[in-house]
């Protein structure tokens, strides 16, 4: 199982002008492949195709003007292309829009090496074009008798370096099968409520934080545009922002192993967090409780432990429904946080629809298709029945998402 392994390390400022020229360049080649292509399609309606755009960096090389090119290594060079070839494919697949360039102040900066492109041995990391191996802190260490395949250097917005080394990790197993199943209804206040009835609080990250990053951000609209002090203000509200999401990171990770570790099954809800966001109220308290990286953890996490992840269908009405008799409301504002059904039933809004959602993902489970609601009840009483969605849709709805 290829596994990657992310750490921190501090450049000399010879080895940081060279990744500062490489990740430059990087991102030129992305963008003059991009320019061809999309010309090319426009033009003369002709797909160019990464084999094209790497005859055209070879041409690119040989200008004057382009000269530059050959200063750096040609490995990262090659990759960038080989990511928009990835890029172009998701758009044909229609997994993805319509690729984009890359910005120098917004982009993120990196730079990936192959194999031929760097030398590991004995924790001692030396990329191309570099006279001396990076000071990495090695938080952990790498799988025994492993080297990396692949190794992407990157800086984010605060400065801080960092280098990932994709390597195979064979202490990723599969667990023990268990009988347990869980579903799990995502919201604000709690970041998540579990059908077994617990409820995990939201830490709210950016609120610890909200003040400290106010500050910064008042100190940086002060600040001359193209000056360095605003440069320097910039920075410090990058620091504070890349504090909160490591905070955040750090405990969307300890819950989902625990939660892929206690549980067989687990149930989650396709929620579309992009349309969500558009209520401008909640926006912000979404945005920190950070939903979408919580279901890509689960994803990866059940694939690599042999757990069952099942997504049901984003318009499954598990808060609206009630559990005990299958009764529909016609509405349920946010405000209403517990609800007496008709049946008498007595119900905790996030509970009962934790539990909704772990029933309707063993019924996907059961019958392998996706189950939506079926208001046919006479007399305006709507009910649920088990009704399989038809195929195009519900391969939609089990598929993760963005």
């Amino acid at each position: 199982m290829k596994r990657a392994f992310k750490f921190r390390f501090y450049p000399t400022d010879v080895q940081a002008a060279e990744l500062s020229r490489t990740f430059g360049c990087v991102r030129l080649v992305y963008n003059k492949a991009l320019a061809a292509r999309s010309e090319a399609w426009t033009m003369r309606h002709e797909r160019v195709d990464y084999n094209a755009t790497s005859a055209m960096l070879t041409e690119w090389k040989k200008t004057e003007e382009l000269a530059f090119l050959c200063e750096v290594s040609s490995v990262p060079l090659q990759q960038a292309l080989r990511h928009l070839q990835g890029a172009f494919s998701n758009f044909w697949q229609k997994r993805a829009k319509y690729p984009r360039f890359k910005s120098k102040k917004k982009s993120r900066d990196s730079a990936e090496y192959t194999t031929s492109a760097f030398r590991y041995r004995d924790g001692r990391l030396m990329l191309a074009k570099m006279t001396e191996p990076l000071d990495i802190r090695w938080s952990r260490p790498l799988p025994e008798g492993r080297s990396p395949s692949t190794v992407t250097v990157s800086r984010d917005a605060a400065g801080r370096w960092f280098v990932s080394m994709l390597c195979d990790d064979p202490t990723i197993e599969q667990m023990p099968k268990l009988n347990t199943a869980v579903g799990i209804d995502a919201g604000i206040t709690s970041l998540v409520t579990l059908s077994t009835g617990e409820k995990i609080a939201n830490p709210r990250s950016e609120r610890k934080d909200r003040e400290r990053l106010a500050k910064a951000q008042r100190e940086l609209a002060r600040k001359a545009k193209g000056s360095k002090n605003r440069e320097k203000a910039r920075k410090k509200v990058a620091r504070v922002h890349a504090k909160i999401a490591d905070r955040r990171r750090d405990f969307l990770h300890k819950l989902t192993t625990r939660l892929v570790h206690e549980n067989q099954v687990v149930v989650i809800e396709d929620l579309t967090v992009r349309n969500i966001l558009k209520n401008r109220k909640l926006a912000r308290a979404i945005s920190d409780a950070s939903w979408t990286e919580l279901r890509t953890m689960l994803e990866y996490k059940c694939a690599w432990y042999g757990r069952d992840l099942i997504t049901i269908d984003r318009w499954f009405p598990s808060s609206k429904l009630c559990g005990a008799c299958g009764t529909i409301r016609d509405e349920m504002p946010l405000n209403i946080r517990e609800w007496v059904c008709e049946c008498g039933a007595v119900h905790d809004r996030d509970v009962n629809a934790a539990l909704n959602i772990l029933a309707a993902g063993l019924a996907v489970a059961a019958c392998g298709d996706g189950v939506r609601p079926q208001r046919s009840t006479p007399g305006g009483r709507s009910s649920v029945k088990q009704e399989v969605v038809p195929p195009q849709r519900s391969r939609a709805a089990a598929q993760p998402r963005g």
